[in-house]
């Protein structure tokens, strides 16, 4: 298999996993259930889903408030984008 078509299916599945946690997460609060922790959705979003969890959060309306969410994810993402060109131009 081509390794570009690999890497996609990982973002595309990790990105639907850390969508459907805020989701998840946002019906728990709703009921007062237990929730996810934070490390958890933060430890999701740096290994790829920060832009899911993004999604979650605008879509959701969950954690929009929380300072950690509205600059930590973005940060996140702009790290990835930049390890993403720093790869492609120095490899």
């Amino acid at each position: 298999m081509d390794i570009f078509f690999l890497v996609f299916v990982y973002v595309l599945f990790i990105n639907t996993v850390g969508t459907f946690l805020m989701y998840y997460d946002k019906k728990r609060a709703i009921k007062g259930e237990w929730r996810i922790k934070e490390k958890t959705l933060f430890n999701i979003a740096l290994i790829g889903g920060s832009a899911g969890i993004m999604l979650g959060c605008k879509r959701f309306r969950h954690k929009t408030h929380h300072k950690s969410f509205k600059y930590g994810i973005p940060s996140i993402i702009i790290l990835q984008i930049a390890s993403v060109i720093f790869t492609i131009y120095y490899f």
